[in-house]
C-alpha cells in the first residue's frame, strides 16, 4: 500500500525551506477535504516533525517531542487525522473516508512508534510498511476489487478477450464454422451482382430476345434460386452449430466460474452480494456467450468482407473506391466522441441494472423480516424507485444510441449517393452499362454493410465488455488463502497452539493482537467475551478461513498453513450460530460432510443430536425435503440437524459457535448431554454467551478488545473477580429479574 506520495515542485520547495536536510521522510499522504470544501494538500511525517502543506504553503508543523497520542476519527463521510499536542487534541487534516482511511490508519501506528522512540531517546527506525495492494486504481481512481492486480476499468480490452478466447479450447472448430459459412456467403455476395449484371445487360435490357436468350435467362434465374437456397441451407447449418457451440461454451464457462468462486476465500465471497454473484453466473455469462458465438464471428466476417470488397473495387474502378471513402473521415471524427459517451451511458445503465438484481435478491431473502415489520409497501416503493432509475438510464442509453446511429449511417451513405450520381453520368455517356452500374452499387453496399455494423458496435461492445470484465474479474482474483506447493495431509490428534498471532480483516486495523494460548488434545475450551472481542475471529483463524497477519497457529506442532485446507477442515466439525440447511432432504443435509455415510451412521448421528425422534414423526422421515435455508423446520430442529451434520464424520476438533442458542431450555439440556458425549476424546472450542453452558469447560479464554484478558477454569476466574466474574454476575442478575 502506497504510503509516500510524490510532492509537486511547489510542495517540495516549501518542505525544503521549512525542514532540515537530516530529516527522513517516513510518510507522505494527501488530504482532500477542509472546512467543508474539497481541497488539495499533503501531510508529511518525518523522523522529527509532522508537516501540513496546503496549496498556499506550510499550514502547521508539529514536533514529535510535544506529541503523545495519534488517532483517526471517523465522521460523517469524512475522517480526521488527530494528534495530542501539549495536552490538547488537534486536527492535523481531514480527508474523505473511503479514499485514504487505510493509509492514515497505518500512519497513526507509525507515528506512535516514532514518538515512543523519540521520548525514550532512541534512534527512529525504518517506517512501517504494508504489503496490501492499493484499494484504489492510481490511474482512474475507481475502487480496486480485492485480490485483483489490474483495474477492470483500465484493463486493455484485448487482454480480457484473449483470456476469454483461451477458455474456448476444444470447441474452436465449432466456433470457426460460422465464420466459414459467412466467408462462403461473402463469396456468393460478389458472384450474385455479376450474374445479375448479365441478366440485366444480356436479357432484361436487350430488345433482341429469342429462344436461346430465354433459355439463358432461365439458367440465370435457376442459378439465382439455387444460390438463394444454398445460402438458406448454410444459415440453418450455421444456426445449428452456433446453438451447439453457444450452449457448450456456457456450460464450460459457467462451470469454470462456479469452480473459481468455490476456490475463493470466504472474505472474497463475503465482499460480494449474492445477487452480484448470481448476475455474473447468469446474465454476464449469457452476454459473454453471445459475444463469443455471435458478435465476434460477425466482426471477423465484416472485417474480411470490408477488406476484400475494397481490393475488388480498386481493381474494378479506383474512382468508385475513392467516392466510397469521402464521408468516412467525417463520420469517424463524429463517431469517436459519440462512442465515448455511449460507453459511459452503457456502464451506468449496467450498474443500475445490477442494483436492481441485488435489491431483488436481498428483499426476497429477507422476506420474513419485511413481513414481520409490515414493510411490504416500503419494499415495493424502494424497488419501484430503483427499477425506475434503471429504466431511465436504459432509456437514456438507448435514446443516445438510436439517435446518433441513423445520423451517422446517413452521413456514411453520402458516398453511395455520389457513386450513384457518377455512375448514372457514365451510363448516359455510354461509358457504363446499366448492369455494370447495378453491380458497382451492389459492391458499394457490401462495403457499407460492415461500416454500418461498426457504427453500431460501440453500444453493443460497451455492454459486452462490462460483462466480460465482471466475469474476468472473478477469474483474475487470487484466493487469499492458498495451499503451499506441497501441503501436508496429516491425521489430526487435536493439540492446538496459538503463538503471538495478530489479525485484522484489514491488516491495518487488528481485531486480535498478540494472542497466545496452548490447548491440549481432548480439552474443552470455552471462549467468552463481549460482542466484538474477537471470539468468532479466533475460531475462523483456527479453521483457516483467514490467515493470520503475524504469528503462527499450530495443530499437532504443524503450522496450519502447511496443512492442505481439505485435510484440515475435513477433520473439524462445526456448528455455527446461524444454521444453514441446503435445499434437499434431511438425509442429504446430515451426510453433507460425509456423502457416502451409511443409514446406520446417519441415524446414529441424529440420535446423538436428539433429532431422530422428530425426524421419524415427519411425513417422509429422513427423506423429508426441507425448503431453502431450512425454513420448513423450526429453529431448534434446524440446529439439531446441524449438530448431527457435525457429528457424522467423527471430527478430531469440534467448534461450537453458540450451538445451543436457538434451543429452548429443555431441548438445550438434551443437546448438551449429547454434546458432552460427543466431546469426549475431542478437542472442543465452544463460544457461548450463556455462560452456564461453559461451567464444565476445562479452561476458559476471556477475550477483551482483541487480547486474552483471562485464562483459567471457571472456579479460578470467579475467584479473580475480573471480567469473567462481572459477566457471570450480570447474567445471574438478569436471570433473577
Amino acid at each position: 500500500m502506497k504510503l509516500i506520495y510524490d510532492l509537486t515542485e511547489k510542495e517540495s520547495a516549501v518542505f525544503k525551506s521549512n525542514s532540515s536536510s537530516s530529516e527522513r521522510i517516513m510518510y507522505c499522504l494527501p488530504y482532500n477535504f477542509e472546512d467543508g470544501m474539497i481541497t488539495k494538500g499533503k501531510v508529511i511525517v518525518t523522523d522529527r516533525f509532522i508537516y501540513k502543506l496546503t496549496e498556499e504553503g506550510l499550514a502547521d508543523k508539529y514536533d514529535f517531542k510535544d506529541l503523545t497520542e495519534f488517532s483517526v476519527e471517523n465522521m460523517l463521510g469524512s475522517s480526521a487525522f488527530l494528534v495530542h499536542h501539549n495536552g490538547c487534541t488537534k486536527r492535523v487534516c481531514t480527508f474523505l473516508s473511503g479514499r485514504y482511511l487505510s493509509q492514515y490508519t497505518i500512519v497513526v501506528r507509525g507515528c506512535r512508534v516514532i514518538a515512543k522512540a523519540i521520548h525514550e531517546g532512541k534512534e527512529v527506525g525504518e517506517p512501517l510498511v504494508n504489503n496490501e495492494p492499493e484499494l484504489f486504481c492510481p490511474k482512474c481512481g475507481d475502487p480496486m476489487p480485492r485480490g485483483v492486480k489490474n483495474c477492470p476499468r483500465c484493463r486493455e480490452k484485448g487482454s480480457a478477450i484473449k483470456k476469454l478466447w483461451g477458455l474456448t479450447r476444444g470447441m474452436r472448430l465449432m466456433l470457426f464454422f460460422p465464420v466459414l459459412v459467412s466467408a462462403i456467403s461473402f463469396v456468393l455476395m460478389f458472384i450474385l451482382p455479376t450474374i445479375q449484371q448479365k441478366a440485366i445487360d444480356g436479357y432484361m435490357n436487350n430488345p433482341d430476345v429469342d429462344a436461346t436468350a430465354i433459355k439463358g435467362f432461365i439458367v440465370i434465374a435457376v442459378s439465382l434460386i439455387l444460390i438463394d437456397l444454398f445460402q438458406r441451407a448454410l444459415s440453418l447449418v450455421q444456426g445449428f452449430f452456433s446453438t451447439l457451440s453457444g450452449n457448450r461454451f456456457v456450460l464450460i464457462l459457467r462451470t469454470l466460474l462456479f469452480e473459481k468462486i468455490q476456490g475463493l476465500s470466504i472474505s472474497s465471497i463475503q465482499r460480494k452480494s449474492t445477487g452480484d454473484l448470481m448476475g455474473r453466473l447468469n446474465s454476464d455469462i449469457s452476454v459473454t456467450q453471445g459475444f463469443i458465438t455471435s458478435t465476434l464471428p460477425s466482426i471477423i466476417n465484416q472485417i474480411l468482407s470490408f477488406l476484400l470488397a475494397i481490393i475488388l473495387l480498386l481493381f474494378v474502378d479506383p474512382m468508385l473506391c475513392l467516392f466510397v471513402f469521402i464521408p468516412v473521415p467525417i463520420v469517424c471524427l463524429v463517431a469517436k466522441n459519440v462512442w465515448k459517451r455511449m460507453a459511459q451511458n452503457s456502464r451506468t445503465a449496467w450498474q443500475k441494472s445490477y442494483s436492481v438484481n441485488c435489491l431483488t435478491q436481498d428483499t426476497i431473502q429477507g422476506e420474513r423480516i419485511v413481513k414481520c415489520f409490515g414493510r411490504e409497501k416500503s419494499a415495493v416503493e424502494k424497488y419501484k424507485k430503483t427499477i425506475d432509475e434503471s429504466t431511465k438510464k436504459n432509456i437514456y442509453r438507448d435514446r443516445y444510441s438510436n439517435c446518433f446511429a441513423p445520423i451517422l449511417d446517413k452521413l456514411l451513405r453520402i458516398g453511395s449517393y455520389i457513386i450513384l450520381f457518377y455512375g448514372n453520368v457514365l451510363v448516359f455517356n455510354g461509358d457504363l452499362t446499366l448492369g455494370e452500374l447495378f453491380k458497382y452499387t451492389a459492391y458499394t453496399s457490401v462495403i457499407y454493410a460492415p461500416l454500418t455494423t461498426f457504427l453500431n458496435l460501440p453500444s453493443t461492445l460497451a455492454s459486452v465488455f462490462n460483462s466480460i470484465n465482471k466475469v474476468m474479474e472473478i477469474f483474475d482474483e487470487d484466493p487469499e488463502i492458498k495451499d503451499i506447493d506441497l501441503p501436508i495431509d496429516i491425521k489430526i490428534d487435536g493439540d492446538i497452539e496459538i503463538k503471538n498471532i495478530t489479525f485484522g480483516y484489514n491488516s491495518y486495523d487488528p481485531v486480535l493482537e498478540n494472542v497466545s494460548v496452548k490447548i491440549n488434545r481432548g480439552e474443552m475450551i470455552g471462549i467468552v467475551g463481549s460482542s466484538g472481542a474477537g471470539k468468532s475471529t479466533l475460531i475462523n483463524l483456527i479453521m483457516r478461513l483467514y490467515d493470520v497477519n503475524e504469528g503462527v497457529i499450530e495443530i499437532d506442532n504443524v503450522d496450519i498453513r502447511d496443512i492442505s485446507q481439505q485435510a484440515l477442515r475435513s477433520q473439524i466439525g462445526v456448528v455455527l450460530q446461524e444454521t444453514h440447511l441446503f435445499h434437499g432432504s434431511i438425509r442429504d443435509n446430515i451426510c453433507y460432510a460425509k456423502p457416502y455415510a451409511t443409514n446406520e451412521e446417519i441415524i446414529r448421528a441424529a440420535k446423538l443430536a436428539n433429532a431422530h425422534d422428530f425426524i421419524c414423526d415427519l411425513p417422509q422421515g429422513y427423506n423429508t425435503m426441507v425448503g431453502e435455508r431450512g425454513f420448513s423446520l423450526s429453529g431448534g430442529e434446524r440446529q439439531r440437524i446441524a449438530i448431527a451434520r457435525a457429528m457424522i464424520h467423527d471430527p478430531k476438533i469440534l467448534i461450537l459457535d453458540e450451538a445451543t442458542a436457538a434451543l429452548d431450555t429443555e431441548t438445550e439440556k438434551l443437546i448438551q448431554d449429547s454434546l458432552n458425549t460427543l466431546m469426549k476424546g475431542r478437542t472442543t472450542l465452544a463460544i457461548a454467551h450463556r455462560l452456564s453452558t461453559l461451567r464444565n469447560a476445562d479452561k476458559l479464554i476471556v477475550l477483551d478488545n482483541g487480547h486474552i484478558a483471562e485464562f483459567g477454569t471457571h472456579t479460578e476466574l470467579l475467584k479473580q473477580k475480573g471480567i469473567y466474574y462481572k459477566l457471570v454476575m450480570a447474567q445471574r442478575l438478569n436471570a433473577v429479574k
